[in-house]
């Protein structure tokens, strides 16, 4: 009796030896995987996302635009964030691709600079100007321009031939057509005045807005004058689990943060941007170029 009682002891003791290596084998087997997956995410989004840009087209009928604005095309980019880790051969690659799209027109949505990084403006000013629209290059600044320097910032743009619509109204003429593109100095900095906007705009043509902080289209919608607002700021959160909200999202960006919105009776578009901030980082929100096809609805 006791001799059996020893042998099935001994047999349980084997087993829980076995099962004990086994379940040291499974975890080490956890580790090894993990360690080598979260390489192999840091990898991609060190290396691979911030360079796989996408190129999204839009096609959007506007409701004031005018049948001669057909097929208009304006090519958006937001938040190039040049600093110490941006190479003049990244930008040369975006402005080339932006210019591929032949666009009629380019719109800038702001942050060209990350803040604290105004000794690299140099390397906007040795990029920009390769920009080539049939009719104009936009821009308005954003929060990152005023962290950075703004007067400097300003001062490239001007030197580089885009147009800073800070609190200003551009016009295209198509026939007796007219397409107006307006623009909000940066809000989060409180320099916006869309009563002076408002002001010199026409009453009629269609009117596009843009305004760096994409939550703006609360206020800008109010006015029932505008029929698309164009944004960035957001960077659609840059780091975030696929097919979930982002987990940090920037004051003035949280509302309509990635993408096409309808706010009243106006389109909101949020750009994802180019550029980065913080770690270098893109996981799950790709660097965008913007297409937008323009239509009316006549």
């Amino acid at each position: 009796m006791k001799h059996r009682i020893l042998l099935k002891s001994r047999m349980l003791l084997l087993i829980f030896i076995k099962f004990v290596k086994f379940l040291k084998f499974i975890i080490k087997f956890i580790i090894k995987f993990l360690f080598i997956t979260s390489l192999c995410i840091l990898l991609y989004a060190h290396l691979i996302e911030p360079n796989w840009i996408d190129v999204n087209y839009v096609q959007l009928k506007l409701p004031n635009l005018a049948s001669e604005f057909n097929g208009y095309r304006i090519v958006q980019i937001s938040d190039i964030h040049v600093d110490k880790q941006t190479k003049k051969r990244r930008l040369n690659h975006i402005f080339k691709i932006v210019n591929q799209q032949k666009p009629d027109l380019i719109a800038i949505t702001g942050d060209f600079v990350t803040r604290r990084q105004a000794k690299f403006i140099p390397k906007l000013k040795a990029t920009l100007g390769q920009l080539s629209a049939s009719h104009k290059t936009v821009a308005v600044l954003g929060n990152h321009d005023y962290w950075a320097d703004a007067e400097k910032i300003s001062a490239v743009l001007a030197q580089t031939d885009v147009l800073n619509l800070a609190n200003k109204v551009y016009t295209v003429k198509r026939d007796n057509a007219m397409l107006h593109i307006a623009g909000v100095d940066d809000v989060w900095m409180k320099k916006d005045r869309l009563d002076l906007v408002l002001q010199q705009l026409p009453q009629a043509g269609a009117a596009i807005l843009l305004a760096h902080e994409p939550d703006f289209a609360d206020t800008s919608a109010m006015t029932n004058r505008f029929d698309l607002q164009l944004s960035g700021h957001s960077h659609a959160g840059q780091i975030r689990v696929p097919f979930l909200e982002p987990p940090l999202l920037p004051a003035l960006g949280q509302k309509y943060y990635e993408g096409l919105y309808k706010v009243g009776e106006m389109f909101q578009y949020t750009n994802r941007g180019v550029g980065m901030t913080g770690l270098h980082l893109r996981f799950s929100s790709r660097p965008e170029i913007t297409v937008f096809i323009l239509g009316s609805r006549e």
